[in-house]
């Protein structure tokens, strides 16, 4: 299993994971992020939590089967890109072992 962890702009969200569930994957996790990086955009704006970020992101994660990743990655990048500077990054991590919180037991995934 792999986690893939993308970070995005909140614009693309919605079109994003609208094709990751058309493709068959129907679980993930979104949460609203800030962050802060080499691009200096002229539209930054200083937060009200850290005083240190300078950009609103989208996190995007979900788990897939290993043979999934590449599909995945693509759907991201296709339809997330602007084709500008800060259109975010995405990471691919080994997951060792999944478990449900109601049982308890190993799951597959």
């Amino acid at each position: 299993m792999k986690e893939i962890k993308a970070f995005i702009r909140p614009n693309k969200v919605n079109d994003i994971v609208h094709h990751l569930k058309d493709a068959g994957f129907e679980n993930m996790t979104i949460s609203s992020a800030e962050g802060t990086g080499k691009l200096q955009d002229e539209d930054a704006f200083v937060s009200q939590k850290f005083s240190i970020t300078d950009s609103e992101v989208a996190k995007l994660e979900l788990v897939v089967s290993k043979n999934e990743v590449d599909k995945v990655v693509h759907i991201i990048s296709e339809f997330g890109q602007t084709l500008n500077p800060g259109d975010g990054l995405i990471y691919v991590s080994d997951v060792e072992k999944a478990y449900r919180v109601k049982t308890g037991l190993e799951n597959g995934l």
